[in-house]
């Protein structure tokens, strides 16, 4: 199957009414992964489906699916799915986890170590500044700053990544195509330009309210580390910090006045067992060994998978000083800064591999990220 006709399928099986995440990654390990024999299956015993899903894979709208792929067919615009070796491992630990995900961007900072800071839409001035302090703290560190691209603490969050030159990854309760809330046009722009826009769901999907639950859990899915500012009792950052607690990562929360509503929800989950923190560092520190471990899940991940060993990477997790690989990775490096697709060429390693390396030899002080998306060997590696 071509991959024109391997997308089309994709598509039509993520649009079928009433499948969800949870019954299509089912039909994929019975089907080894073939989304073919997904399509295949489902028409073959439509009783297995319901009458909107039926009558939806018998006359497919041909128009949507059209316009669906000349999105896809877009620079930087990609469906990354659950079957390939670059889908984000951290993700696979979640309850429900996506089956694909459409992006806008840079794919292969998903692979980076990432934290979420989330907080109130209303966020005060100095809840926005708290988090501006944050995001530049943990960006500037090499963390990407995750986060949902609302209005108030979200909004701040990847405006302070952006300015400090580091990417940052908005996953979004709409179809990629479009932006909510309106007024954040211009700052999903510089995401999708910089870092990388991230929707479960498919172009054209307007707002609606349950989608922003489900967004919460991929935003928890995919970081380390969950950061609170500000949070009123009902807010819906409370559910994204559960999702992360049950889900085994860090919750994290900034405390603030008694007198302050928007601090409620922070002193809550302070109480139930979040951790305090006032700075940057001390969620840095906090992190470190995760980080690493990801980078080793990655790159025992990446050396498994047939794609990545056809291109000849077999990095090796526990010894990258004596992988040839690594050491040529370096030297293709040099002293002076080179982009990830610039290294891509050089090597010809693949993406995802490369990305695994990176955050390794980043991790051991080896190579500095750098604003733009690029790297720099430093002078004792």
């Amino acid at each position: 199957m071509n991959e024109h006709s391997e997308l089309r399928d994709w598509l039509i099986v993520l649009r079928t009414p009433g499948l969800g995440p949870g019954g299509l990654r089912e039909r994929l390990a019975v089907a080894r992964g073939s989304i073919g024999e997904v399509l295949a299956h489902m028409r073959r015993h439509p009783s297995s489906i319901d009458a909107k899903a039926q009558s939806w894979l018998e006359q497919p709208d041909e128009a949507r699916l059209a316009e669906d792929l000349a999105w896809l067919a877009e620079p930087r615009h990609r469906l990354l799915r659950c079957t390939e070796a670059d889908f984000p491992p951290q993700l696979e630990a979640i309850p429900q986890p996506p089956a694909a995900l459409f992006l806008d961007g840079d794919a292969s900072l998903l692979l980076h170590p990432q934290v979420a800071i989330i907080g109130a839409r209303s966020g005060s001035i100095a809840g926005k500044t708290n988090a501006r302090a944050f995001a530049r703290g943990l960006a500037v560190a090499g963390f990407v700053v995750t986060s949902g691209l609302a209005d108030g603490i979200d909004g701040a969050a990847h405006e302070a990544a952006l300015d400090a030159g580091r990417p940052t990854v908005a996953v979004i309760g709409t179809g990629p195509d479009l932006v909510y809330p309106r007024k954040h046009r211009e700052l999903s722009a510089r995401v999708a330009a910089q870092g990388v826009l991230v929707s479960e769901f498919p172009p054209g999907t307007a707002a609606r309210a349950d989608h922003f639950p489900r967004r919460n859990r991929i935003i928890a899915g995919l970081s380390l580390g969950t950061l609170v500012i500000e949070a009123g009792l009902q807010s819906g950052s409370l559910i994204t910090a559960r999702l992360a607690g049950e889900q085994g990562r860090e919750v994290f929360a900034v405390p603030g006045s008694i007198h302050n509503p928007l601090a409620r929800g922070c002193h809550r989950l302070i109480r139930e067992g979040a951790r305090l923190v006032e700075s940057a560092s001390e969620i840095i520190e906090s992190l470190a060994p995760a980080a690493r471990a990801l980078g080793a899940e990655l790159t025992q991940r990446l050396e498994q998978s047939p794609a990545d060993s056809k291109e000849g990477h077999r990095p090796a997790a526990g010894s990258w000083r004596d992988d040839p690989d690594y050491q040529r990775l370096l030297d293709m490096l040099g002293h002076d800064p080179a982009a990830l697709d610039e290294l891509a060429a050089r090597t010809g390693q693949t993406a995802a591999a490369l990305s695994s390396m990176l955050l390794m030899l980043e991790l051991e002080g080896c190579v500095e990220g750098l604003p733009g998306g690029r790297y720099q060997r430093l002078p004792a590696a």
